[in-house]
């Protein structure tokens, strides 16, 4: 097809469906790589989990599991002056006024439990359970977060892309508005039909300016998950490109392998076998090992003896056994095998669950393909229609209205598209994490 000149430059724009930049721009680019590593780093809720982390990587140790023994030093000195009287049963007396005494004690002591049932063990795996579990939850956030960003990433592309649209847009609007004016000077148009066409280029303007708000509630959104400053302004880098070959088998076998709420899950309930195992040791006897040295010093300038000083090592076991406690032991013991009952039920749950989204997620992901297969057919359609209808309009063969809808097929189908390839990345995204693959979204990114 042949054009005026210039109605070449705007059209090859709306033809073209890669985001143009300008060197300003490119100076503010944040790219997929950069924004997950940004967040893993700064974003308070990984930073929180990391804490956590290590509060649980700190409680894994023999001491807290009751393993070492406890050794304790205590030392007391104290001083009196009293006055005292004595008068035996012979008639003898004696009378002391002002008399100092001081008692000065130091001593030593070790406590160690030797025996407790094997609950210092079953204590000990506990914990370190309970620091694998710190371990998956922070990995688990990690991953959910990278899923938020990459999510927001994409979504700001879908946005850029639809403003780059209804950008170009506008420049057809113009040409129209420019061909209506060239009508009504030569007499072959009307001023209803440029009236008409003004109004909607101002409805092309407005709905511009709605879609730049949406991109800046988004930014906002991505400077949020990365902890940074909401007002920081930056541009993004490529287009939102569909992985095809995502395999289900391959994504199903991992998801039941490394998916990170399935691991923790499994973890729970290990940690309720274990807390039953500690309670039934509280029906076995305990051993304990006690050893001490002790000092100890008396003066009495009133007293019969004016200094004792002793001084002695101890050491003994006792040996102890709970008889009888209400049932106490039985009704704690019934109620963690209830405990560990429920957590595998929750495991079961946790797999069923994964399992339908997982299934979900594949079928939205096939179906988004399929979509956008049949929405670049469209928008290859669409384009071709309005590259007639431009020059048809020029000619006067179509009315202003035929013109104006072949140009809202185009934005449509534009529109379309971009949110085809979109839900297809929510799918593909999220079926990586599920699979405990969530890390490679950024090497699908260009």
């Amino acid at each position: 097809m042949h054009f005026k000149a210039r109605m070449a430059l705007p059209l090859l724009i709306i033809l073209s469906i890669l985001p143009l930049r300008t060197e300003a721009r490119q100076a503010g680019i944040l790219t997929l790589e950069d924004a997950i590593r940004l967040g893993v780093e700064n974003n308070y809720g990984i930073q929180i989990s990391r804490n956590l982390q290590t509060q649980a990587g700190n409680n894994f140790s023999l001491g807290n599991a009751g393993f070492l023994p406890a050794l304790e030093a205590t030392a007391n000195r104290r001083e009196s002056i009293e006055d005292s009287q004595f008068e035996s049963a012979g008639g003898d007396s004696q009378t002391n006024n002002g008399a100092r005494s001081t008692s000065s004690s130091a001593g030593i002591n070790l406590n160690w439990t030797l025996f407790d049932g094997l609950r210092m063990f079953a204590a000990y795996d506990r914990l370190e359970t309970l620091r694998d579990i710190s371990d998956e939850t922070l990995r688990l956030d990690v991953e959910n977060l990278i899923t938020d960003v990459a999510m927001t990433y994409f979504n700001i592309i879908r946005i850029t892309e639809q403003i780059r649209v209804l950008e170009n847009n506008i420049e057809v609007s113009l040409e129209r508005i420019q061909i209506e004016e060239t009508k009504v000077e030569i007499g072959s148009g009307s001023e209803y039909d440029l009236l008409q066409a003004q109004t909607d280029l101002n409805a092309d303007r407005a709905a511009l300016i709605r879609e730049e708000n949406t991109l800046t509630e988004a930014k906002i959104l991505m400077n949020r998950l990365l902890s940074r400053d909401p007002e920081s302004d930056f541009e993004v880098s490529g287009d939102v490109r569909v992985n095809r070959l995502l395999s289900r088998e391959e994504l199903y076998n991992k998801l039941m392998s490394d998916n990170a709420e399935l691991s923790v899950a499994r973890m729970q309930q290990e940690v309720s076998r274990l807390e039953l195992k500690e309670i039934r040791g509280e029906r076995y006897p305990q051993i304990l090992l006690s050893s001490g040295y002790t000092y100890s010093r008396n003066e009495n300038d009133g007293g019969f003896f004016r200094l004792n000083e002793t001084t002695g090592f101890s050491v003994g076991l006792t040996a102890r056994i709970n008889l009888f406690n209400g049932f106490d032991t039985n009704r704690r013991v019934q109620n963690a095998q209830i405990n560990n009952k429920n957590a595998e039920l929750a495991l079961e749950s946790q797999k069923l669950a994964l399992e339908s989204d997982f299934l979900a997620r594949y079928r939205a992901y096939q179906n988004s393909i399929e979509l956008v297969d049949l929405e670049e057919q469209n928008l290859n359609n669409a384009g071709e229609t309005l590259s007639i209808a431009i020059e048809r309009f020029r000619l006067g063969t179509i009315s202003s209205l035929e013109f104006r809808e072949a140009q809202r097929t185009f934005v449509a189908a534009e529109s379309r598209l971009a949110n085809a390839k979109y839900d297809a990345k929510v799918a593909e995204a999220e079926l990586l994490r599920l699979s405990g693959e969530i890390d490679k979204i950024s090497a699908m990114q260009p």
